[in-house]
């Protein structure tokens, strides 16, 4: 089958209002009120202007893409998708499109919902992080076996996981976004509590980029010294509002780089070849 050309604008990956949802093959729908929170839940916090946005966007379309159950007890519980489960809640809906998956035990269901979850949820860093530690100390599974298991290279994992090593302060700091991994693990080549702390408030004040952080980790700059092209440029709210919408579309990582006249690009996260076709699946859905 041939894939469709999208639109050159955003609006082609935005499904309009009035366009009905297809359910893909092997998804049911299934009562909200008969699913039970799932108690291995790697996402600690959820923002809750971005879940008004996200119910919002289910109020208009619907759940796009169905959340991951196992059943229990004539009941459900929760694998992932419970940020999408709390804003259809908020908007009142009675059910939710899921994939109903056979799970042996309660163990494999932790290990499931894990690696559902960073897969396929925009987790912060640090639960992202938190969640490979989950897999290293209770499954022991190495490093390896990890970047095998969640499709990603085993640096990734390595580096993810150093994260953990950060001062409590710095990472509430990525719990909350406010500075990025790259950021993170440029205060790390500081070694002492006393340069992390020291750098992550420079980071804050002085709103430094990560090439910026790591000039001044490896004393290639003064901070007074630092010109303005190595600052981060914060993203303009509605291109965020985009791409959360499309993260929410999509059930993936997107990022969007807008440069204003000029137009811009959309990067696509995808963890293996059955999220890719999952992914091209809903593309082709859309008119």
């Amino acid at each position: 089958m041939a894939t469709k050309r999208l639109g050159k604008g955003l609006e082609a990956l935005i499904r309009p209002q009035s366009q009905d949802i297809v359910l893909p093959a092997g998804v049911t729908t299934i009562p909200i009120s008969k699913i039970k929170r799932n108690p291995h839940q790697p996402r600690k916090y959820f923002d809750s202007k971005s879940l008004d946005e996200l119910s919002a966007s289910i109020k208009e379309k619907g759940v796009v893409t169905p959340i991951t159950v196992r059943s229990f007890e004539n009941q459900y519980i929760l694998i992932a998708g419970e940020r999408r489960l709390r804003a259809s809640k908020l908007v009142k809906k009675k059910n939710i499109p899921a994939y109903l998956l056979e799970v042996i035990d309660e163990s494999e269901m932790m290990e499931v919902a894990l690696i559902e979850n960073i897969q396929r949820e925009n987790l912060n860093s640090i639960e992202e992080s938190e969640a490979y530690a989950v897999l290293q100390s209770k499954f022991n599974l190495s490093q390896s076996q990890i970047a095998k298991t969640v499709g990603k290279n085993r640096s990734t994992i390595t580096n993810a996981l150093r994260l953990l090593q950060l001062p409590g302060e710095i990472k509430k700091s990525l719990r909350n976004n406010q500075i990025s991994a790259g950021h993170g693990r440029a205060i790390l080549a500081m070694k002492t509590k006393q340069g992390m702390l020291k750098l992550w408030q420079m980071i804050i004040k002085l709103d430094l980029s990560v090439r910026g952080a790591e000039n001044v980790a490896k004393d290639k700059t003064k901070p007074n010294d630092l010109s303005k092209s190595s600052r981060s440029k914060p993203k303009n709210k509605s291109i965020r509002q985009l791409e959360d919408e499309l993260i929410s579309i999509l059930g993936t990582k997107v990022q969007l780089s807008h440069k204003g006249k000029k137009g811009g690009s959309i990067q696509i996260n995808y963890f293996s070849n059955d999220d890719l076709e999952r992914i091209l699946d809903l593309i082709r859905t859309i008119e």
